[in-house]
């Protein structure tokens, strides 16, 4: 009888054993965690507003170095002079072969000249500056290593865009900067702005690839974010994609530019919500990680690239 109760005691010890592996197993698949990226905009918050040139900026750009470093991405910086001003984009490099870029920008705007009661402060950009750099960080924590076993995917991050029209500024300086000296032809460039605005929906923007838009909107119906993800034209904009195509590269921007707080003095972190970070995270997760290339859905024998719009 002691005999047969020690068997069973073992038996249950090797099951709890079995079974805490397997758990752990299983908490080791990381996925794209909503929670997390907000954590990200938090951090950047808390450096204050960071316009190009700012101590709190340049903290920024080391913060969002120091996060791709620690993720195994390697990075690069690019950096060059603007109007006395030192420019720096942030770019994260993993895999070999054909290049996508997934972008956004880090700056934030020194004057929130469309603030309804104070135009004299700086905006804090929790959602324009941070919800971008958040999800891009996020990616680069969870996407699978198998993503980039075909394609290079760089993780671009654009100093000097949101200056525009201040003091003679003109947008998207970083993106020009990047477009206008790459070594490399990308596939596309797919740049994100404002996707954190807790009354989240994005349309097509019209000045982007509709071959690109679309793939984007088909992998968010998929998920069940129809309502999210408007498939008709609303704005037309001059943004970070802007340079690339004008190069003749496919490029398009996903922007939620229906935001109310857009360059006012109340775009902060209360704006922001996770389920909306989690939202677009999951659809660029799934971008990179099944759909890559254009015209394709990973492991198709069709490797033919779409045509820009």
């Amino acid at each position: 009888m002691e005999r047969r109760a020690r068997a069973v005691r073992a038996l249950l010890v090797i099951s709890v054993v079995l079974l805490a592996a397997g758990c752990r197993q299983v908490g080791a698949i990381s996925r794209f965690s909503g929670q997390r990226a907000l954590g990200h905009v938090k951090a950047l918050c808390d450096l204050g507003p960071r316009p190009v040139g700012s101590e709190a900026n340049l903290k920024a750009g080391d913060y969002i170095a120091r996060t791709l470093e620690a993720y195994g991405w390697a990075v690069e910086f690019q950096e060059f002079g603007y109007r006395g001003e030192r420019i720096r984009n942030i770019i994260g490099k993993r895999g070999a072969g054909p290049v996508i870029i997934l972008g956004t920008h880090y700056d934030t705007r020194s004057v929130a000249d469309l603030d309804p009661a104070d135009r004299s402060g700086a905006v804090l950009g929790a959602n324009d500056g941070g919800s971008g750099v958040a999800v891009l960080l996020e990616l680069a924590r969870v996407l699978d290593r198998s993503a980039t076993e075909g394609v290079e995917i760089w993780l671009a991050f654009f100093d000097a865009s949101d200056q525009g029209e201040l003091s003679a500024w003109p947008w998207c300086v970083g993106a020009r900067e990047m477009a206008n000296t790459l070594s490399v032809r990308p596939e596309y460039a797919l740049v994100i702005d404002m996707v954190g605005d807790a009354d989240q929906c994005f349309y097509y923007e019209w000045s982007s690839s509709l071959w690109l838009l679309e793939k984007v909107w088909r992998i968010a119906e998929g998920k069940g974010y129809g309502q999210h993800f408007q498939a008709e034209y609303r704005h037309q904009l001059e943004h970070d994609h802007t340079p690339f195509f004008q190069w003749g590269i496919p490029a398009a921007v996903v922007i939620d530019f229906d935001y109310p707080y857009w360059h006012t003095q109340h775009d902060t972190l209360d704006k922001v919500s996770a389920d909306s970070l989690q939202r677009i995270g999951d659809v660029l997760e799934t971008l990179l990680e099944q759909e890559p290339l254009p015209g394709t859905v990973k492991g198709d024998q069709d490797t033919t690239t779409s045509h820009a719009k």
